[in-house]
């Protein structure tokens, strides 16, 4: 049965979650079928659990692997959990290497006995090859089904092995060439193949100068360089520069998806990865930390207004006036923040050019803070007809956009140095210390002043 097109695949998913809501599976059978791994992974996590039991058992194992690879870890995890061994085994066994590698840590041990037992020495050597290096790596990114020729043969050699093949691996756009010992020469892309003429020797038409990856380089260096020089596939060599593997742009799509997602979920305390329909005591535990480190914050920002509750008593317009402060100062620090991030991510911020941006943030947010005091102190002399009010709150307005923007500026560096991942991290510091900053520049100087 032919495949849903993109442009009817949607509407056919949201058939089936109405069919499944309104009349159960026996409807929609031949629906599944029509299905992309990839549109029966969004369908699976767009339904609850209960929807996905009966679901699940009509999809083929041919279309089950695939599937898995593209679910989030959470409803893989409980799909997986509902799978004997033998029809997990069945569903993994035919995966690419690198796709295996990735299922590796969830699968059971005889699971993944399974799965060696079936395979051929070649693809078990291959396996335990991509397992040996860590997850967040070329290495671990890369997939061993790499088409090598040597630069002797000729043009018509090589599309002779090439019918032999068969089918190429999906992604192909060039061959790589390698020598006797395996080592990189460079590459031939598949257009240059097919103009060439039949004589021509291969290293004739071999470009030489090629982009490379070294196998322990970092997933995003990798995703940074794909983007940065549109590769559609590059070659991963070890030390020696033997040919490895490539990584291909889909693998690249999934890396720069992750990290989308990541970057989006993490500020809040949230686990990309996470099941939506995931049971509410389960999902609640896991935000409890993070609400629980948001209080601590909030009563230290408690703490500093307390210390001045005698103030504050006696010029109730300052209770009013607080929180302009501090949001002023948060939001000139959090865009600072994210330009650093952003920059430190995709490599534009270096140890070279980092005080320049630093510098930078700190006259913007000192610029920012100047203007914006201007009208506040022009809002807070009409509104409350008290000048020397109306100029504390423009003084500490300076000053928390100005410390602000440069705190947010630092903190990435600081934190990264430290461990710890500024995404995750850096909202939360970055909005602790600008409340306090805020609060205590606004009511300090209202304390010298009006007190």
């Amino acid at each position: 049965m032919t495949a849903a097109s993109p442009n009817n695949v949607e509407d056919l998913i949201e058939h089936i979650i109405t069919v499944l809501n309104e009349s159960g599976i026996e409807q929609i059978k031949d629906d599944l079928q029509k299905l992309h791994p990839a549109d029966i992974a969004h369908l699976l996590e767009s339904i609850p659990p209960e929807k996905r039991e009966l679901v699940w058992p009509y999809i083929d194992n041919s279309r089950r692997g695939e599937s898995l690879i593209e679910l989030s870890e959470g409803v893989r995890e409980g799909l997986m959990a509902e799978m004997d061994s033998q029809s997990l085994a069945a569903a993994v066994q035919n995966l690419d290497t690198d796709e295996i590698a990735d299922l590796i840590p969830e699968l059971p041990d005889d699971v993944i006995a399974e799965v060696l037992y079936v395979a051929d020495r070649e693809k078990r050597d291959q396996l335990n090859a991509v397992l040996s290096y860590s997850e967040d790596s070329a290495g671990g990114l890369m997939d061993i089904d790499a088409v090598a020729i040597r630069p002797r043969v000729t043009v018509a050699v090589t599309r002779r092995y090439l019918r032999m093949l068969n089918k190429l691996p999906e992604y192909t756009d060039k061959l790589f060439v390698v020598d006797r010992d395996n080592k990189l020469i460079g590459a031939l892309l598949l257009s240059d193949l097919v103009t060439a003429d039949d004589t021509q020797r291969i290293d004739e038409i071999t470009n030489t100068r090629i982009h490379t990856f070294s196998v322990e380089q970092s997933q995003t260096e990798v995703a940074q360089a794909f983007a940065r020089y549109n590769l559609m596939s590059a070659p991963v060599v070890d030390d020696g520069h033997h040919l490895l593997g490539r990584i291909t742009v889909d693998d690249i799509v999934d890396v720069i998806q992750d990290e989308a997602d990541r970057r989006i979920m993490a500020p809040a305390g949230l686990d990309e990865e996470e099941d939506i329909f995931a049971p509410v005591i389960r999902t609640s535990r896991s935000r409890a930390v993070w609400l629980g480190v948001n209080l601590i914050t909030a009563f230290i920002a408690a703490a500093v207004i307390g210390r001045f509750q005698e103030t504050i008593s006696g010029f109730v317009a300052l209770a009013v006036l607080m929180p302009v402060v501090a949001s002023m100062g948060g939001n000139a620090g959090i865009q600072s923040l994210t330009v650093v991030i952003r920059g430190l991510s995709n490599g534009t911020i270096t140890d070279k050019n980092a005080n320049k941006v630093f510098i930078k943030e700190l006259l913007v947010g000192s610029v920012n803070g100047l203007i914006w005091a201007l009208v506040v102190t022009a809002i807070t002399l009409l509104w409350f007809n008290n000048l020397l009010l109306a100029m504390i709150i423009g003084a500490a307005m300076i000053i928390t956009m100005t410390s602000s923007a440069l705190f947010g500026a630092l903190l990435p560096s600081i934190l990264r140095h430290m461990g710890i991942d500024p995404a995750l991290a850096g909202g939360v510091a970055l909005t602790t210390v600008a409340d306090v900053v805020g609060f205590v520049s606004f009511l300090g100087l209202a304390t010298i002043f009006l007190g």
